[in-house]
């Protein structure tokens, strides 16, 4: 009988050197890979940076999926013949909307994906971003981030599934399983609590336990169930620790808490951080110690051999406690089945990544991901009606990826039948419509004469692109991401020559027939215009085929669905603004604002209509069930995602004043009504008592059906007592 990776990994364990202990816990990451890389490189670390990641930068045309597995299995190879155990590495990289290492398919960023308020297409998604990075041998990926969006002026809102816990565990958890199931470790980020105040990332937190328990956690724990095998911990600190080395985090809630078996990894140069940023430990030599005896496991980026080896020297970690942090390793190593099957098929990764199957989802995922924020009877367009079109904003003439982990580093990402917004028009429209490409300062000359215009928004944003202002960047504008923090995001830069609010002022008035296009990752200030802009499309970043999907949209090819994972503010002033808040002893307003959002979480528009009626509810021991029809009363097909949100109050504790707890996507012919149902568990009622029991406590629930946090169709009051749900 075969043994198990458990055991394995515990054999091997007790055969190892100290020395090769200490190098399982160490990493490297080198940039330089088409120079003096393989001297450089050490081949007795337990993780790599993939080379494949660092291959284009010199490039006039990316490396190819055949080059870099080639690369990839080279790297490998050099580990596995200089290993006295022959042990292989784990190459590591990104994939946070696609895999990141070369030109494979670029799908839609998280906030989009969230948008579309269907996990099932997520899971879809991740499969092909866990099939693309297993072909080409990258085995353990950082990603999903499912850190809550609740203060947009964070820079990596859009790397997120938005606010709501319900919606980031369901999502993140759908990321986690599709990766797994093809031998790729997800490993969710950032552990825990990952920006403070303003939106200012990796500042230290603030956040109580009660708050860490009831929101912030439960999508990392909704990942480690669906499978995820590895946890990235938080460049910052919370209650007194750095969360590289919180045993409080990474010990005893993660793994004797929550049976977590998988390991852990530090955020780049975290561990350092330690030291040189929270100012906690005195060298690396403390700060690899406090690390590894808190339950992280491998320190990332960059070689800690050194530190790790005077930590054993002086005593702060034992022979033993190393142990514990190698076995982790080494299990998760015989778990992918890396010592059996080490190398990967580099003719089966060229055919499989960016196959025409896979670009297909890409575009199939950007269709359910673009939000039509504002209509005024402008859209759907005519397409025989459509003889010229006017297009601003330099976005419009850019494949609407994003710069935020959208491809290899340095390189854009680029890839055949992967046009911009400029390029889908002109092919969906052709010959018969006139397209004129125009700058602002044609505004008055070119648009009158249009039968509608488009103004695409630019803005540079992503990992160490904080704002304090929420306003659409004007003429002054100038970011360049190698003045950033991050280390592999993409070091574009992006000069503004436009300024954008005066620009979609002037279109609206030389042109009423014009659409503002945002392409962005987290909301926008639209108060100065959006009074006056007819029609509004929140596109996010839609990925590769999202130009095409876009242009569908316009033209009604395709009845817009998705709805908003986050709440726009009407301004900077409002936040931090989220719906699913707690009662608040006074009031949420300022003396000239009435605290409501310019939209709210869960809102999206379509090109029809359609109406909840009848809808019943019934309670039991296994839970609750609500039952309504929902018509199609408009004249397009669509999808309607109904939503289900519980308000609590005479609780043990205060409540929120409304938490999403379930929704379902609904497909509709025109004239059409379905009998639908959704169901809440027993669980959706549970919540933290006085004391931080999590159970079914005593309350009163009110349960609200509807098509987003504001829009309310009915209400139904149900009650809690000992243990027993009742209808009121």
């Amino acid at each position: 009988m075969s043994m198990t990776p458990e055991k394995r990994a515990a054999e091997l364990l007790s055969e190892l050197t100290l020395e090769e202990k200490i190098r399982q816990v160490t990493a490297e990451m080198i940039f330089d890979v088409d120079g003096d890389y393989e001297n450089k490189r050490n081949p007795l670390c337990g993780s790599y940076r993939n080379p494949g990641h660092f291959m284009h930068q010199d490039r006039n045309t990316p490396a190819s999926p055949k080059e870099v597995t080639e690369r990839i299995n080279r790297d490998v190879r050099l580990s596995i013949e200089a290993q006295p155990h022959g042990i292989p590495p784990i190459e590591n990289g990104e994939a946070l909307h696609g895999a990141q290492w070369g030109m494979c398919t670029n799908f839609p960023q998280p906030i989009n994906l969230a948008s579309s308020f269907n996990p099932g297409l997520v899971e879809r998604v991740a499969d092909v971003i866990g099939k693309e990075c297993s072909a080409a041998g990258v085995r353990q990926v950082f990603s999903p981030v499912v850190n809550l969006a609740r203060d947009c002026r964070w820079g990596r809102t859009v790397e997120t599934y938005g606010e709501d816990v319900k919606l980031s565990s369901d999502m993140g958890a759908a990321m986690c399983r599709g990766l797994e199931n093809n031998g790729v470790i997800a490993t969710p980020k950032h552990f825990a609590d990952n920006y403070a105040a303003g939106g200012r990332d990796s500042n230290y937190s603030e956040t109580s336990e009660r708050t860490m328990r009831e929101t912030i956690l439960p999508p990392f724990r909704a990942c480690f169930e669906a499978g995820a095998q590895s946890v990235m911990a938080a460049y910052n600190a919370w209650e007194g620790i750095p969360c590289s080395a919180n045993r409080r985090l990474l010990t005893e809630i993660l793994r004797e808490e929550w049976g977590f078996d998988g390991f852990a990894v530090s955020d780049y140069c975290g561990v350092e951080g330690i030291g040189e940023s929270h100012r906690l430990a005195a060298s690396d030599a403390e700060a690899a110690a406090m690390a590894l005896k808190a339950g992280l496991d491998v320190i990332l980026p960059f070689d800690k051999y050194d530190a790790v080896k005077e930590a054993l020297e002086k005593g702060y970690i034992t022979e033993e406690e190393l142990g514990n942090n190698v076995l982790r390793i080494l299990t998760a190593k015989f778990r992918l089945g890396l010592f059996d099957n080490p190398y990967r098929d580099p003719d089966a990764a060229q055919k499989l990544i960016r196959c025409e199957e896979h670009r297909k989802l890409a575009l199939e995922a950007a269709r359910e991901t673009i939000i039509l924020l504002k209509n005024e009877g402008i859209l759907p367009l005519e397409r025989s009606k459509i003889k010229k079109i006017g297009v601003f904003g330099k976005s419009a003439d850019l494949i609407p990826v994003g710069s935020n982990y959208s491809g290899p580093y340095k390189a854009p990402w680029q890839g055949e039948d992967a046009p911009s917004p400029l390029e889908a028009l002109r092919a969906y429209t052709g010959d018969s419509t006139e397209i004129i490409f125009a700058g602002s300062d044609e505004i008055e000359s070119v648009a009158p004469g249009c039968d509608i215009c488009f103004y695409f928004t630019s803005i540079l944003e992503g990992e160490g692109s904080d704002r304090s202002d929420l306003r659409l960047p004007s003429v002054a504008a100038h970011k360049n991401r190698e003045d950033d923090s991050g280390l592999i995001v993409d070091l574009s830069e992006q000069i503004i020559e436009d300024n954008q609010e005066e620009s979609i002022i002037r279109l609206c008035r030389a042109n009423r027939n014009t659409v503002v296009i945002l392409l962005n990752g987290a909301p926008v200030d639209m108060t100065p215009w959006i009074a006056g802009a007819p029609a509004v499309i929140e596109a996010w970043y839609p990925g590769e085929q999202g130009a095409k999907a876009l242009t569908e949209i316009l033209f009604g090819e395709i009845n817009p669905s998705a709805k908003l994972p986050v709440t726009i503010p009407k301004s900077a002033g409002q936040l931090p603004l989220f719906y699913s808040y707690k009662p608040s002893g006074r009031g949420y307003a300022y003396c000239d604002n009435d605290g409501r959002p310019l939209y709210p979480f869960g809102y999206g528009m379509s090109y029809t209509s359609f109406v909840i009626s009848g809808a019943e509810i019934s309670a039991g021991s296994d839970g609750v069930m609500v039952s309504f029809e929902i018509a199609n009363t408009g004249k397009y097909d669509g999808t309607e995602t109904v939503q289900l949100y519980i308000g609590s109050h005479h609780c043990d504790v205060v409540r929120p004043i409304k938490e999403l707890k379930a929704y379902k996507r609904i497909e509709l012919k025109a004239g059409e009504t379905k009998k639908e149902s959704i169901t809440l568990e027993r669980s959706a009622f549970g919540y933290y008592n006085r004391s931080m029991e999590y159970g079914l406590h005593d309350g009163c629930h009110t349960i609200m059906l509807g098509t987003s946090s504001e829009d309310i169709a009915v209400s139904f009051e149900l009650t809690v007592k000992g243990g027993i749900i009742r209808k009121v």
